[in-house]
């Protein structure tokens, strides 16, 4: 996996507007039916990582784990994010296939 082109592809789709970040903003993104991919930070609670795994198996999301907090945040120009949802369909599979490889 290439952390730099991840982090990068997550500020693109950020610029493009196409990301809702932090939990209630994600959890909304998944349960409308507009994420595309999920990624929730490892150092997240366990409460969390269960919540979100548990919401994107139901709604058939992809959900990943990735880096820390500050690393998630830092990604799309914020403060501190413990998950963010992809909206974007190409972003997304891009996102996906860098976190895969």
């Amino acid at each position: 996996m290439n952390r730099n082109k991840t982090v990068s592809l997550m500020g693109l789709a950020m610029k493009a507007g196409k990301v809702a970040s932090g939990e209630f903003s994600t959890e909304k993104a998944v349960k409308t039916g507009k994420a595309r991919l999920v990624i929730v930070a490892d150092e997240a609670s366990a409460n969390t990582k269960k919540k979100f795994q548990n919401m994107c198996l139901y709604y058939k999301v992809p959900c990943y784990f990735f880096g820390e907090k500050t690393e998630l945040g830092r990604a799309i120009g914020k403060e501190f994010r413990a998950s963010l949802a992809i909206l974007d369909e190409n972003l997304g599979q891009a996102i996906e296939q860098q976190l895969n490889a």
